[in-house]
């Protein structure tokens, strides 16, 4: 059994709301439905409908002409996905209002929306604010109405023009490229036909690698944001985590909305938490400056400095760093396999924790926590389950810096471990046969998937698609940074340029 452990160390405190998010802001519904002939056709095929499809579609839909697009998604509704279907107010975006416009025209947009649908679905607490509305973190599921509603307006102006969008619900699992068309086979059978398709997937959660298969992970972990599972849990009971990012932050807000109130022990290979997400004034945007910055061991020599800089001045360090985010993509395209695979191994956790932030109220309770003595956050590696003779989890664990193992007990388990970029190790159907017909080539350090500065997928060869295309998280490889809203809006008016 393992003893000890260095508990590491956690920032400020906190509340957090504690009421779910229900509420009548949803988008109109697009219709659902099978067809009774053998094979569908539209013009564009989108596979995946959380915020990747639902933007292509509301791009699509809103361009001038008349087009017919099919988004093939296994969920009940689109635009949420499972970042934005959270019901819980403590679940918020990880950035303020201001930075998560859908749309790449206005910055202001969503908070123009929130500013109109002010206590949707019982948030905020009070409509007398003492922050403008534009500094808050919203709720996810109150994003995914928002989501939903402009996919809403830009279906009824695709209307106006002859365009429709319909929402097919299943999930594609083989697909085969032509010179003219691309044709998709679903899980119920259904087949589909068009010019193009558009692999819009969003992230893969680790937890379904065949890996973590092999080690029994998946059927012994809980979800990290189903709130109604964790409360059958024994509330002073231990409950263990694997991974300590956003992951495990959303995973620690589920717990306190369920009502536990037991010991968490975290664990992650570094240790490392994310920082909390704080509103620092502007500062020098110095890479637009100083074009000769082009390795990423350049970009942190120099980023330390002016971090350096910008806490002697008595500025946030968070400024400095807040300025890269508009060259990342740049710098990723000119370094080197061998640069990148430094940066993934040597700065990632880094990057990760300072970049990758919390929101206040998140980051608030897990300080709380921790501060309290409930929380305990260690360096050591996951090395697989052990056996249990009566009910609970054990799991191995090897401690950085030691040689050996020690297994860890608890009543639950929450595998919050983040995502998996390498399709080849996605035991979802659609990639593994996208590889085996040679469709389709990893990207970077097997990171998403290769493909041209349009999206357009490169194939086994190299090859450049003509009628395959891919946008957000498989893109992760081509721009390192290519998850965020701000990205996937970006990308989707982009694409849907290229496609019409």
């Amino acid at each position: 059994m393992c003893a000890g452990g260095q508990n590491i160390k956690v920032a400020d405190s906190g509340f957090l709301f504690r009421e779910s998010l229900t509420g009548e802001y949803g988008m109109s519904e697009i219709q659902s439905g099978q067809a009774n002939d053998a094979i569908r056709h539209a013009d564009i095929l989108i596979i995946g409908g959380g915020l990747s499809g639902a933007m292509l579609a509301a791009q699509l839909l809103r361009l001038p002409g008349r087009r017919s697009v099919l988004v093939i998604e296994p969920r009940a509704e689109l635009g949420r996905g499972e970042a934005y279907s959270a019901v819980e107010l403590g679940h918020t975006l990880n950035g303020n209002a201001a930075r998560m416009s859908v749309d790449p025209d206005n910055a202001d947009d969503l908070t123009q929306w929130l500013t109109e649908h002010i206590a949707a679905g019982g948030w905020p607490e009070s409509a007398e604010q003492p922050v403008p509305i534009s500094e808050l973190f919203p709720p996810r599921g109150l994003f995914g109405m928002y989501v939903q509603q402009r996919l809403a307006e830009a279906q009824a102006v695709g209307a106006l023009n002859g365009s429709t969008v319909e929402h097919v619900q299943a999930e594609v699992i083989d697909l085969q490229a032509g010179n003219d068309s691309v044709r998709l086979t679903l899980s119920d059978g259904q087949r589909l036909q068009g010019a193009y398709a558009v692999l819009a997937t969003g992230m893969f959660p680790a937890a379904r690698t065949p890996q973590t298969e092999s080690s029994g992970l998946n059927a012994a972990a809980l979800d990290p944001w189903d709130v109604a599972a964790m409360r059958q849990l024994d509330p002073q009971s231990t409950v263990l985590i694997i991974g300590s990012g956003l992951t495990m932050v959303d995973a620690v807000v589920s717990l306190e909305q369920a009502g536990h109130r037991g010991p968490i022990e975290v664990f992650s290979r570094h240790g490392l938490l994310p920082h909390v997400r704080r509103q620092p004034p502007a500062w020098v945007d110095f890479l637009a400056e100083d074009q000769s910055i082009r390795t990423p061991r350049q970009l942190v020599r120099e980023l330390r400095r002016h971090c350096r800089q910008a806490i002697a001045e008595g500025i946030d360090w968070q400024a400095p760093l807040d300025t890269v985010r508009a060259h990342i993509g740049r710098l990723w395209n000119q370094a080197t396999d061998r640069q990148r695979r430094q940066f993934v191994r040597h700065v990632r956790p880094w990057w990760e924790s300072h970049h990758h932030r919390s929101p206040p109220l998140s980051a608030a309770l897990v300080e709380r926590l921790h501060r309290e003595g409930r929380l305990r956050i260690q360096a050591a590696s996951f090395k697989g389950l052990e056996p249990v003779s009566q009910g609970g989890v054990s799991i191995r664990i090897r401690r950085r810096g030691e040689e050996g193992t020690c297994v860890v007990q608890g009543a639950a388990l929450i595998n919050s471990s983040g995502i998996e970029y390498d399709w080849r190790r996605v035991a979802r159907p659609l990639p593994q046969q996208l590889l085996a017909r040679g469709l389709i080539r990893p990207g970077p350090l097997a990171l998403g998937i290769a493909a041209a500065a349009d999206g357009a997928v490169l194939d086994a060869g190299g090859q450049v698609a003509t009628r395959l295309f891919a946008m957000g998280p498989p893109l992760r490889g081509m721009w390192w940074e290519s998850t965020a809203v701000t990205d996937v809006a970006l990308q989707a008016k982009a694409l849907a340029a290229r496609l019409t």
